[in-house]
Formats: C-alpha cells, sequence, structure tokens
C-alpha cells in the first residue's frame, strides 16, 4: 500500500503539472483520500466479520494479517475528496478525472500485496497457485486483478489524454472498475453468496455501475451548473 501511494502520488503531480494544474491541493487531496480510504477500507471489514472481532478485538489495529474492504476505502475516499474539493473550491469533475486513472494504478499496485498475503483468494483449482498460508492451489485472482486494474489504469490515460468532457474519466473508472471486480467474485473463495447469490461486494458493484450509468454528460452539466 505503501509503494501504491508513493508512486501514485508520484505520477498524479506530474500529471497535474502537465495539464497546468495547482500542484499543492492535489497533493494533500491525495494524502487525504489515502489516509481516510485506508480508515475506510479497515472499518468495513470489520463491521463484516464483525463476530470475530468483538472477540478478538485486539486484531482490530492488526494491519499486518490484513483485512480491508476495497469499497469502504471507494466510499470514504470518495466522500474525503469530495469534502476537500468542495471546500478549495476546485472543479469537482476535472479532479476527479486527474485522480481517477492513479487510483486503478494504485489498486493494482495493491493487489500484488493481497498476492503476497494471501488474502482476497480464489476457489480451489489445479491450474492455480499454492498458498503455502491456506494449504491449497488455489485460483490466483489477486493477479487477474492487478492485470485488469492495469489495463483499466492504461485506458483511462488514453481517455485523460483526449479531448473529453469533464466526468466522462470518472464514469469511465466507475463502470470498468465496477465490472471487473463483479467478475473476479465469482473466482474468489472469501465472501459469502447470500444475497440472490451474490456476494456484497457484487451488489455494492451493481451500486456502483448504476451510478455510472446515471452521470451522463447531461447530468454531469447539470451538476457542474453554479447554484
Amino acid at each position: 500500500m505503501v509503494v501504491a501511494f508513493f508512486i501514485t502520488y508520484y505520477l498524479c503531480l506530474q500529471q497535474a503539472k502537465r495539464q497546468g494544474v495547482s500542484v499543492e491541493p492535489i497533493a494533500n487531496l491525495i494524502f487525504y483520500v489515502f489516509i481516510f480510504g485506508l480508515l475506510g477500507a479497515r472499518l468495513l471489514y470489520i463491521l463484516l466479520n464483525l463476530g470475530s472481532y468483538l472477540k478478538n478485538p485486539w486484531e482490530i489495529i492488526m494491519l499486518q494479517r490484513g483485512g480491508m474492504a476495497w469499497f469502504g476505502g471507494l466510499f470514504f475516499g470518495s466522500a474525503t475528496a469530495i469534502w476537500y474539493i468542495k471546500r478549495h473550491k476546485l472543479d469537482l469533475f476535472a479532479t476527479l478525472d486527474l485522480f481517477v486513472p492513479f487510483a486503478a494504478l494504485g489498486q493494482a499496485i495493491g493487489r500484488i500485496g493481497c498476492l503476497l498475503n494471501g488474502c482476497c483468494y480464489g476457489r480451489e483449482s489445479q491450474y492455480g497457485l499454492y498458498f503455502w498460508v491456506h494449504g491449497k492451489t488455489l485460483i490466483p485472482t489477486q493477479i487477474y486483478s492487478t492485470l485488469l486494474l492495469l489495463a483499466i489504469f492504461v485506458i483511462l490515460r488514453f481517455k485523460q489524454d483526449a479531448l473529453h468532457s469533464p466526468g466522462q474519466v470518472l464514469r469511465g473508472y466507475l463502470l470498468l472498475d465496477s465490472c471487473q471486480r463483479f467478475f473476479i467474485e465469482y473466482l474468489r473463495n472469501d465472501s459469502a453468496r447470500n444475497i440472490f447469490g451474490l456476494t456484497i461486494f457484487q451488489v455494492l458493484c451493481l451500486m456502483v455501475f448504476t451510478v455510472a450509468l446515471i452521470l451522463t454528460p447531461g447530468v454531469i452539466a447539470a451538476l457542474r451548473k453554479p447554484r
């Protein structure tokens, strides 16, 4: 996560310079999003496994053992970003368009940590990798996630440098990221499928995908109008 932060931080600031955007507010934005995103990711994971943590409350601070839920980071990080952007009177969608491709890259790097830690694991398969922490050969969903997120990063960077209306890079990120996670969930084996045969994360993916569909150019233009 630390490696992901520094790489994302550096590349995002370089992009800000290329676009003629003031670097200082973007640097602060990345820092706040990273901190509150981590808190949100940890909080959601704890809530989803509350029974276990109530029995062993000291486990709450044992971050070295894993225990992050990306959607908690997405929601908390997004709320923090919106608050910061509004407070500093930045253009909401233009600023998020600048940031989100590098968020995808940060996710891709973070999944390498998942692979090394053995969390976010896949179903058992003879064609997978052996995970000593589980004592089984599992589908390396972490690698698939990393590759898909790298592809999303590349697509969004092309979109970012091409002529586009504000909010369209953000919309692309929400559409592509929710799709990759929805289908990766079918290969993972660390969440119960107790919501009409879907995991809680697949339901959240559908929610994010719906929000992205609603964010049409017309809706974004209406939201950008001063009130």
